[in-house]
């Protein structure tokens, strides 16, 4: 058994992101894993001051849920990050959250699988790139994790509009290939 963090981004009730985020967890779940969501709505995650004591501290300095969050992903096996694409990047709080992560960086973290769960308004197979290209970046930061997968849902505009997609059940196939 696994443990399986999954991160949703998205700050709009019913949005089609947290629905893949949410299959993704319930395969992960069916294939017997230990799973754990966050979602960023309303959490308090302010920007990096670019300090840098948590290189010397593996500690935050910033009293917000960032720092809490980020323990859970130094914790999990596997992460999965689900976010709406906006003008063809991840989202804002997403972004803040892997900046956020730094004191990661120099600790003893677990997390070796690495997903990318992404919805848009834009249908082209092409629309994800510089999201995963992002979260790519922030990966090749940590030298024991891979991009494990990606699942898009390309599309959708309207909160709902996910419903019957065929990328619901990528995701959950994601999650639960995860052993």
């Amino acid at each position: 058994m696994k443990t399986v963090l999954v991160i949703s981004s998205s700050l709009r009730a019913n949005s089609n992101s947290e629905a893949l985020a949410d299959a993704f967890a319930r395969g992960a779940a069916d294939a017997g894993n230990r799973v754990e969501k966050v979602t960023l709505k309303e959490k308090d995650i302010r920007f990096c001051k670019g300090c840098l004591a948590c290189l010397r501290t593996q500690r935050c300095a910033i009293a917000d849920d960032a720092p809490a969050i980020a323990e859970r992903m130094r914790e999990a096996d596997a992460i999965a990050f689900s976010t709406p694409i906006y003008y063809y990047g991840m989202s804002g709080q997403l972004k803040t959250l892997l900046d956020r992560a730094n004191p990661l960086y120099s600790s003893d973290y677990r997390f070796r699988d690495i997903y990318m769960l992404t919805s848009a308004a834009e249908n082209s197979p092409s629309t994800p790139e510089r999201a995963v290209a992002g979260l790519t970046g922030w990966i090749d930061c940590f030298a024991k994790a891979r991009l494990a997968g990606t699942v898009f849902a390309g599309g959708v505009d309207d909160a709902g509009d996910i419903e019957g997609h065929n990328a619901l059940g990528l995701a959950y196939k994601a999650g639960n290939s995860i052993r």
